[in-house]
């Protein structure tokens, strides 16, 4: 944790406890994020902080014998620090953003509410409202029966088609929707793999409620850098780049890069071969080779066509 993540805690944590007098030092820390012994600590930096100039009696007081003694936290003299912090610009668009692809995915019922919580965000924040959030979800209806299965805690059976175009029909249950580079995906325990499942979507259709409650399963695992790792959907593949093209690694995820005076290797986990197709018309010359070979099939097909329509047109 840096000094800056401390400092901006203390500025929130101040109001906080005007707002909250005689608040719980546990309740107080869970509703930070930290620990009990992190908070103790933040509050003995208060301790000794006031107003530039300020004479030792302006300083914050905090009756740290009553922390001590009964968890209690007691926090007077910061009148002056009464009002929040207010967001910065960046901050405040970066949850617009974020309540925006939320949006997208839930619920009618709690998607009223965050429209209703974004538009108190952009009055207050002044946020200007141009941008856009593009997710691709599925079908509205799916991600309804989705979110109210979630919600109802039951497991559910959809048709699904993977990224190499293999139907399937799992019967899962389903935990979380989360967004994750302009997709949405659905995280659920597999019974019969007896773990945990990501599925895309927009790749979902047909979902049929079975009636079965969903077990206790506890937290899904952290989706995050490494979920493409985990995906079943996932293929390895060696791109060689010109050295002129290797930026492509500052932009994509690269699992591992080696370079030679004529060319760069780049081994990326591919789950859509759309994507990858996206990718390879983009390098144009600049992509050398790549394996396994067949998964470029189509983006050479795409090439082929588009060069074909350009000469006739």
């Amino acid at each position: 944790m840096t000094s800056a993540d401390q400092v901006s805690r203390l500025l929130a944590l101040v109001p906080y406890l005007q707002l909250h007098p005689d608040a719980d030092l546990d309740r107080t820390a869970a509703d930070f994020g930290i620990t009990t012994t992190q908070l103790i600590s933040d509050l003995r930096v208060l301790w000794y902080c006031g107003l530039p100039e300020g004479m030792p009696g302006d300083l914050i007081e905090i009756d740290m014998d009553a922390v001590a003694e009964t968890g209690r936290i007691r926090l007077s003299n910061a009148d002056y620090l009464r009002r929040p912090m207010r967001f910065t610009p960046d901050e405040a668009l970066s949850l617009v953003v974020a309540l925006r692809a939320v949006a997208e995915l839930v619920g009618e019922d709690a998607a009223e509410a965050v429209r209703n919580a974004l538009a108190k965000l952009e009055t207050a924040a002044g946020t200007p409202t141009a941008a856009t959030v593009a997710v691709s979800g599925g079908a509205p209806g799916v991600r309804e029966q989705l979110a109210a299965a979630i919600s109802d805690g039951r497991q559910v059976t959809f048709d699904y088609t993977d990224a190499a175009l293999e139907p399937s029909r799992p019967t899962v249950a389903p935990v979380r929707l989360i967004t994750s580079d302009g997709f949405g995906y659905l995280q659920a325990w597999s019974p019969q793999r007896a773990d945990w499942r990501t599925y895309r979507l927009d790749r979902i259709a047909e979902v049929h409620l079975t009636g079965q409650a969903v077990p206790e399963l506890g937290e899904p695992p952290e989706f995050g850098p490494s979920w493409l790792e985990s995906s079943t959907d996932a293929v390895a593949v060696t791109l060689t780049v010109t050295p002129q093209s290797a930026w492509i690694a500052e932009y994509i995820p690269v699992q591992q890069l080696r370079r030679s005076e004529t060319a760069v290797e780049l081994d990326v986990l591919v789950a859509d071969p759309a994507w990858l197709r996206a990718l390879v018309l983009r390098l144009g010359p600049g992509l050398l080779a790549a394996a396994p070979a067949q998964l470029l099939a189509s983006a050479v097909d795409a090439a082929t066509e588009a060069l074909a329509g350009y000469r006739a047109g």
